[in-house]
């Protein structure tokens, strides 16, 4: 697993069911956290010198919160979980903060992070379902604009389907599943909640969910999905390749997958990297399918992770063959192709009715790395198509050279594309004949695509 990233702060969840929480202050802040502390079930211990309205109504509403109309004292913080103050000035702030600490209690000062050892983070309720989003004390008014945004995509009907979870876990205890089938019944649960998350759950919906797992009551077996990364950007990723993502044991991606895109997977997977590097010692692709279906047939969900999509030059069949003479389940879940993001990029569509009816994907490599035998040099001189170039950096100077001897217009537009989708992308335009020289290829440099066709001289006109 790979590490993980730098945390501003931990994300943690407090029990407070009957615990003692210290509050002070007489600010508008003071109510809110005052009626947040007792919906969260905490005993507070309110000190307040001027209590507002509000203050006064809120006691009202929650027994649990009782007022002291005095200045707090040092020894008030003792026995308590949390000590909360809406400090008047920085004076108070510090001698609080110091209080706090040295009563090993947890301490926060409103709106002064500098005292602060937690912060309150903006909060979606479903509970039990919360949502918790701190910017660590940077822009507070960031994280409840995200906060907004969250509620809008949210339905309230998740209340009912997060309190169903904990009800369901108790019923599912009798069944006898064995772990595999556990989690593949929350993640149906998952789906379906999601999918349906405008209605609350009803026993028959988890009648049909239980029924799924117990008509499988031999030992689960893993699966192979092979998925595709896209170009690199993970905005461009599929719904269905995060999901897998999410729910696999093990992930075997290649060496360029961008780390945004690993960052979707569960924090628990296994993370390996099988990717082929250029001048570098790589596993061998047939190292790569025995390990994929070893991991499988241990009873792993594995997910194969390719850049763009596995069926275009991503040596898909050789592992789906392996998969299924191993008798393992797989799917496959499509990605963009590097080709079409180019073209996104390029503002340019890679088909026109007048220019390029056709679009062909290439690559000029073979096993050996020449050029294939069956390549057809007709084709990839036919003006009237648009032809993407992969993998064909390195061969890029001789393949336009054969194409130029087969007749092929060497002034017809032409792109050099590498790290498409990528913050680290290049680009460089030339007719095609000086492509080789105007786009030298740089050492470690990333994948590359070489576009030429008829229709890229229109959109650049037309730009």
């Amino acid at each position: 697993m790979d590490p993980i990233e730098p945390l501003a702060a931990l994300p943690v969840f407090f029990k407070l069911q009957y615990r003692s929480v210290f509050l002070a202050g007489n600010g508008g802040g003071t109510v809110w956290k005052a009626e947040l502390l007792a919906a969260a079930g905490a005993h507070v211990r309110l000190f307040s010198t001027s209590p507002r309205p509000e203050l006064l109504a809120a006691i009202a509403r929650f027994p649990s919160i009782s007022l002291e109309a005095r200045p707090w004292r040092p020894q008030d913080l003792e026995g308590a979980a949390l000590a909360i103050l809406d400090a008047g000035d920085e004076a108070e702030a510090r001698a609080f903060a110091a209080a706090g600490r040295a009563a090993g209690i947890p301490v926060n000062v409103v709106d002064r992070p500098e005292f602060c050892d937690f912060a309150f983070g903006a909060i979606v309720n479903r509970s039990p379902l919360i949502l918790a989003i701190s910017t660590g004390g940077a822009a507070p008014v960031f994280g409840q604009a995200l906060r907004t945004r969250l509620e809008t995509f949210l339905p309230r009907a998740l209340k009912s389907w997060a309190g169903a979870a904990q009800e369901w876990r108790q019923k599912l205890a009798p069944l006898g599943l064995d772990f595999r089938q556990r989690r593949n019944f929350w993640e149906r649960f998952a789906e379906l909640a999601v999918s349906a998350g405008e209605r609350a759950p009803t026993d028959q919906d988890f009648d049909a969910l239980a029924k799924h797992q117990a008509l499988d009551v031999a030992p689960s077996r893993g699966r192979v999905t092979l998925v595709g990364a896209g170009p690199g950007d993970p905005d461009l990723i599929t719904l269905k390749a995060v999901k897998a993502l999410q729910s696999a044991d093990v992930i075997l991606h290649d060496a360029r997958i961008s780390p945004a895109v690993l960052e979707l997977a569960r924090r628990e997977a296994r993370r390996i990297d099988v990717g082929k590097r250029a001048g570098a010692a790589s596993p061998r692709q047939s190292e790569i399918t025995a390990e994929m279906i070893a991991l499988a047939l241990q009873g792993k969900r594995v997910v194969r992770l390719k850049g763009g999509d596995p069926g275009v030059f991503g040596r898909a069949n050789e592992e789906i063959f392996a998969a299924r003479a191993a008798g393992v389940d797989l799917e496959i879940v499509p990605g963009v192709t590097t080709a079409l993001a180019a073209a996104a990029e390029l503002g340019l569509s890679l088909t026109d009715r007048d220019l390029a009816p056709r679009l062909q994907f290439v690559s000029v490599n073979d096993r050996d790395g020449e050029f294939p035998d069956a390549l057809s040099w007709a084709a990839l001189a036919d003006p009237a198509a648009t032809t993407a170039i992969y993998m064909g950096a390195r061969k890029l100077r001789a393949f336009v050279e054969r194409l130029v001897a087969e007749g092929f217009d060497p002034q017809t537009p032409a792109v050099y594309m590498e790290n498409v989708g990528r913050a680290d992308a290049r680009r460089i335009a030339a007719p095609l004949a000086g492509i080789a020289d105007a786009a030298p290829v740089s050492a470690g440099g990333g994948p590359a695509l070489i576009l030429y066709c008829r229709a890229l001289a229109a959109a650049e006109t037309q730009a």
